[in-house]
């Protein structure tokens, strides 16, 4: 029993390794653009996870320290198979990336003033704008869902394009003003309820979900 259960998690392992290593070499732009293909293999290609709960990974992912792609990597290893999926994921995820622009560093300098080599990279960086395009619609969908959290996505962006402000200042702000308002409405849907019906109650708190107030992907 314990070395069936030993295989299966090599197996898991060996499988989030490869997963990784699949998804960075075929994904320009970074990690933004990285989400669209690691949704995909995650959750319709491999069923590891539910689309909730890769929105609250990207959630989590977003407002971390780091590259997202790393941070959603890290997360998605470590939900499925503790440390050592986390280590499997991050290797899948950096090494090929690693190699493959080792080599291009070497290789650059032969052919930085070809014509054709400088025209298929414009061509990719305008790809990538649609990757990240669809990686923000995605993610505004999960996390703009009222008046409370457009707000709080037109401040971070305000506060990014008018103002010097840090964006980790940005972020915290951001996450302060979330759980603030979690807790108005989670004392709101408490004292509607002492004076309405229980079904009120319900639909009151079903609207509160303290991990999308806290955790803003817009900011």
């Amino acid at each position: 029993m314990i070395g069936e259960r030993n295989g299966e998690k090599a197996s898991l392992l060996w499988n989030l390794l490869i997963s990784f290593s699949k998804i960075s070499p075929v994904t320009f732009g970074g990690g933004y653009a990285m989400i669209p293909v690691i949704e995909k293999e995650i959750v319709e290609t491999r069923a590891w996870m539910d689309s909730e709960e890769m929105n609250n990974v990207l959630s989590i992912a977003s407002s971390a320290p780091g590259g997202i792609g790393v941070n959603t990597a890290t997360l998605i290893g470590f939900r499925l198979a503790g440390l050592p999926g986390a280590i499997a994921a991050v290797l899948g995820i950096s090494l090929p990336t690693f190699v493959i622009m080792l080599l291009l560093t070497i290789g650059y300098s032969a052919v930085q003033d070809n014509k054709k080599i400088t025209a298929a990279f414009e061509g990719i960086h305008a790809a990538v704008v649609a990757f990240i395009a669809v990686s923000g619609w995605r993610m505004w969908k999960s996390a703009v869902y009222d008046k409370t959290t457009m707000l709080i996505v037109l401040g971070g962006l305000a506060g990014l394009l008018f103002t010097g402000l840090h964006p980790a200042l940005l972020l915290l702000m951001g996450t302060t003003a979330g759980y603030a308002v979690y807790k108005w409405k989670e004392k709101w849907g408490v004292f509607l309820s002492r004076e309405t019906s229980a079904k009120t109650k319900t639909r009151a708190s079903a609207v509160v979900d303290p991990g999308q107030y806290i955790w803003g992907d817009g900011i």
